[in-house]
């Protein structure tokens, strides 16, 4: 069972984690973003056909990072939930600002590994956060892009 100076130490480190991992892609760093990766991890982008392995997202990330241009997304104070889902897993969720996209939010899952153990990311999806009361109009026009 999880105590609670467990689950802090989770969010500590799995924190650490994801603050590496916006560095990397803001300075273009493929090793070190890739690294914050599990092997088996998987990437979803804001597009319906963007579900990548860590090989299929390195493959796509590849001309971009050896130009030096990465992505920037900078999370926002205050917004990052970790919770420890057991020995090794915890989830979490972070609000990001992005200077063309605004505010995304950024899910996952991370897993323990190695010892000693060592937070990596199994599990990462990045969302357009879009208002309810404009939520019918966006609907209107992605629909028809989705089918």
């Amino acid at each position: 069972m999880a105590t609670s100076a467990d689950a802090a130490e989770a969010a500590r480190e799995v924190g650490a984690l994801l603050d590496t991992f916006h560095a990397a892609a803001s300075r273009a760093d493929g090793g070190a973003y890739f690294g914050c990766f599990a092997p088996e991890g998987v990437f979803l982008g804001t597009d319906a056909t963007e579900r990548w392995t860590v090989d299929e997202f390195r493959a796509y990330a590849k001309p971009y990072f050896d130009r030096g241009q990465g992505w920037t997304y900078v999370p926002r104070a205050g917004s990052r939930h970790v919770a420890l889902a057991g020995a090794g897993v915890a989830y979490f969720d972070e609000l990001l600002d992005n200077a063309k996209y605004g505010v995304c939010r950024g899910t996952g899952v991370a897993v323990r590994r190695g010892e000693p153990g060592r937070w990596l990311i199994a599990h990462y999806s990045l969302s357009f956060m879009v208002p309810n009361e404009v939520a019918g109009r966006v609907v209107e026009i992605t629909k028809p892009a989705t089918r």
